[in-house]
């Protein structure tokens, strides 16, 4: 994600969200390793979030870009950053048995005399036990805040450029699921159909490129289906079975994830009932999802309409989407489930997952949509009905 693709003034703006955030939660140094908070203040895209990195935010100053010295040629490309502010660690320290990287980092903080009410992203993919160890034995535990989620919620309202990005990437979406339709057929084995699908998504549309998506394609069939989260296999697609693919095309790291449900043969009573019970879920849901809903009653379209059908869902139904990287495309912030009653707001973006999963099959028909006045607007326009392919 070039920092190009956004106005230094939307950076300028992401910063200053951020540190009245920080001031709030009496943070005087943020440490930020997640690489989509790191993307969006800054620009920085590499697949280097293997190995410690981070984005440096102090309440005053030019914030600072941390990274192995591999890396810095790939900070100064893709963010709009200064050189001197690109900063870097040993190479002979990565994955090293008796050196850590963090190390260094230590000797940075302490030298720049930040070493007190540092904000770290405890709960985090890529912060490790024995980074924050090294934070400690350095600066004691006082000196450490827990600052999981600080940056993923300024993310929550998008501008309109990030929009853009999104509908971009609902378009790749829409694509993949076009070849998806097009190539389902009985006897083609599962693992030559997702690389057809996945070709499509990166290979993009004229002017419209792909990137690599932050989950791969879930592709379960039969009662593979009646678990979430499967893959796929070699086996080929049989009669009698439903497959449902959750998909998305990628734009610049922004996503549109979508599932779509298809079935070769005629598909029985049960599942058409439940097909019934989740298109009129998305009708409701979307309908209700206006600024000033909150997330608990845009859920409860969901599961009401499924217990008018005769089913519960005793999983949440949506979270919020955009800007990833592996290993999730969600923001890990909100949730659409019983509870979270935090509002809407325009131009907030989430993937609606109305799934339903038996001991015995799945089906899910989800919608990635932006809140606005009218209510949701799905961000890629793909049909939603159960895709049936005949003998």
């Amino acid at each position: 994600m070039p920092a190009t693709d956004f106005s230094a003034q939307e950076f300028a703006d992401r910063i200053a969200k951020t540190r009245a955030a920080m001031e709030q939660q009496g943070i005087e140094t943020l440490l930020i390793t997640d690489p989509s908070n790191m993307a969006w203040l800054t620009g920085y895209d590499g697949w280097s979030f293997y190995v410690p990195q981070m984005v440096i935010l102090p309440a005053n100053g030019s914030p600072l870009w941390w990274g192995r010295t591999q890396d810095k040629a790939g900070a100064a490309q893709t963010t709009w950053m200064d050189a001197s502010d690109l900063l870097d660690w040993p190479e002979e320290h990565v994955q090293h048995p008796d050196h850590h990287p963090v190390d260094s980092l230590a000797k940075l903080l302490r030298d720049r005399g930040w070493t007190s009410a540092l904000g770290v992203e405890m709960d985090n993919y890529y912060y490790s036990a024995a980074s924050h160890r090294i934070l400690q034995n350095a600066f004691g535990d006082a000196a450490i805040l827990d600052a999981t989620g600080l940056v993923n919620w300024q993310r929550a309202v998008k501008s309109d450029a990030e929009v853009e990005m999104m509908q971009k990437a609902g378009r790749l979406t829409a694509h993949m699921h076009q070849v998806l339709r097009d190539a389902f057929r009985e006897g083609l084995p599962k693992n030559q159909l997702v690389a057809e699908v996945q070709a499509a998504g990166i290979a993009g549309l004229p002017g419209l490129a792909g990137d690599y998506p932050a989950i791969v394609p879930i592709a379960p069939s039969g009662t593979e289906a009646s678990a979430s989260h499967i893959t796929w296999n070699d086996r080929p697609l049989t009669q009698d079975e439903a497959t449902y693919f959750e998909i998305s095309g990628c734009y610049r790291r922004y996503h549109c994830p979508a599932s779509r449900s298809l079935f070769l043969g005629d598909p029985p009573e049960d599942i058409r009932r439940a097909e019934a019970a989740v298109l009129r879920a998305i009708d409701d849901a979307l309908s209700a999802a206006r600024p000033g809903t909150t997330c608990e009653e845009v859920a409860n379209c969901v599961y009401e309409s499924f217990a008018r059908a005769g089913y519960v869902k005793a999983n949440r139904t949506g979270y919020p989407i955009g800007l990833s990287y592996p290993p999730d495309w969600g923001e890990r912030t909100m949730s659409l489930r019983p509870g979270d009653t935090t509002e809407l707001q325009e131009n907030m973006t989430f993937h609606l997952m109305p799934g339903l999963w038996t001991s015995d099959w799945g089906l899910a028909i989800t919608e990635s949509f932006l809140v606005t006045a009218n209510g949701g607007q799905p961000l890629a326009d793909i049909p939603r009905e159960l895709v049936v392919k005949s003998k």
